[in-house]
């Protein structure tokens, strides 16, 4: 065990690389870099995610002999999808719409609708060099790390970077342009090309938008670099060959050079921390019951006319455009009645949402076929696919008839308003 108290921050150094006999760039356009860290060395490969050259050159870096650990930049959940990709066929999809996980399943899903996309664009697998570096890594007997952030946690990261009334324009701005049918623009193969699929699907809100960019790389590119300096010297590798987009080469490079980071393990738990709302935030949606309530309370003590009036504005606004949302999901009947009748009841309790129960309604009275659950992949990359995929279907019923929800206690708190001012 490594006693880190008051243990100062190893030495880095930048090695030359030109000539070595095992390892030289030639003509290959992959860069290269290799650091060392208190008599570790890490070499820094970056790749391109849509590159066969890219996945050629970990073999042959592999190959030589001179590693005794290959990190990656994947999490253990895209690790997971790549080791196992009938993981999704034994999803338990009712402990994910339990759980609140829905949303993130769903993107999830049309992240990985984009890469099958490219695929199909480029005929090469977006990944080929992550594939590879796990496969010829594990027939080397040499330890595999994951040095990516989860990617669950990447995106609520984004979410509470994002201000707080662009959240549903980012979320449904990136399902609408990864499951579009239109061609893949060269801009995104370029993007795509220096190193980074997440960045790439986030696209058309990555230019110039700097509430994006921290979470997405700048954060990333610090964990990783944190998660290389803690595996090489608690584990004792003494080379370590880590592969990661050419994107992030520049970042990892600058904060080792710069030793910008003194504790790896502090830095590591402080971006796996899901930032909190701010005080104000977190109080809103009980503001907004106790203005509800209060107009109701108002509208009773002026008249029962105008109080029961508010209370079927209430009923029929939220309801109604909650059950909207899930008959634009195609629900069953019995669903979108479900929606109309719980909205207005679980938007008065902040605790819980109309989607869980429109969800777990959906699920009951439709249950998902093992073929739905083997074709999410395929079925995932058009438009008509996630409204055909009964799987993708439940989830699009849990998050529109949630939006419906959203959307109703607002235009409905407003009617309520223009009722007590106008009496």
């Amino acid at each position: 065990m490594i006693d880190k108290t008051n243990q100062p921050m190893p030495e880095l150094k930048q090695e030359h690389i030109t000539s070595s006999a095992k390892i030289k760039k030639g003509t290959e356009t992959e860069p290269i870099k290799t650091f060392e860290v208190d008599g570790h060395k890490i070499t820094i490969l970056g790749t391109a995610h849509v590159s066969q050259a890219s996945a050629d050159k970990v073999k042959e870096l592999i190959a030589t002999g001179e590693f005794d650990a290959v990190a990656v930049e994947l999490c253990p959940s895209r690790h997971k999808a790549i080791v196992n990709p009938d993981l999704l066929t034994r999803m338990d999809l009712f402990q994910v719409i339990k759980k609140g996980q829905a949303s993130m399943v769903a993107a999830s899903l049309a992240l990985g609708a984009f890469q099958q996309r490219m695929a199909e664009r480029l005929g090469v697998e977006p990944g080929a060099e992550m594939r590879t570096a796990i496969k010829d890594a594990t027939e080397a007997k040499l330890p595999i790390l994951l040095i990516d952030r989860e990617i669950g946690t990447t995106l609520k990261r984004i979410y509470h970077n994002v201000p707080w009334w662009r959240r549903m324009e980012l979320y449904s701005g990136l399902l609408a342009s990864i499951i579009s049918r239109e061609s893949v623009s060269a801009a995104e193969i370029e993007r795509l090309k220096e190193g980074d699929v997440l960045e790439s699907a986030f696209s058309q809100f990555s230019e110039n938008e700097k509430h994006l960019f921290k979470p997405l790389i700048s954060e990333r590119d610090e964990y990783m670099s944190a998660r290389l300096l803690k595996e090489s010297v608690e584990n004792n590798y003494q080379h370590t060959l880590a592969v990661v987009g050419a994107g992030h080469m520049k970042g990892i490079e600058q904060i080792l050079k710069t030793r910008s980071i003194n504790d790896p393990d502090e830095t590591i738990q402080q971006l796996d921390t899901i930032p909190e709302s701010t005080n104000w935030l977190k109080f809103l949606p009980w503001i907004i019951v106790a203005l509800v309530l209060t107009g109701f309370t108002i509208g009773f003590m002026r008249s029962p006319d105008i109080g029961m009036a508010m209370v079927v504005d209430w009923i029929l606004i939220h309801g109604g455009l909650s059950a909207l949302g899930a008959a634009i999901a195609f629900a069953h009947p019995l669903t979108i009645l479900t929606a109309f009748l719980a909205s207005p009841i679980t938007s008065l309790d902040p605790m819980t949402g109309v989607g869980m129960f429109t969800a777990l309604a959906e699920t009951y009275l439709r249950k998902p076929k093992v073929g739905d659950f083997s074709r999410l992949r395929s079925d995932t990359t058009s438009l008509k696919g996630w409204w055909h995929n009964q799987v993708t279907r439940i989830l699009l019923i849990f998050i529109l008839s949630s939006f419906g929800s959203a959307m109703g206690t607002y235009i409905a708190g407003f009617r309520i308003f223009e009722r007590i001012s106008g009496s």
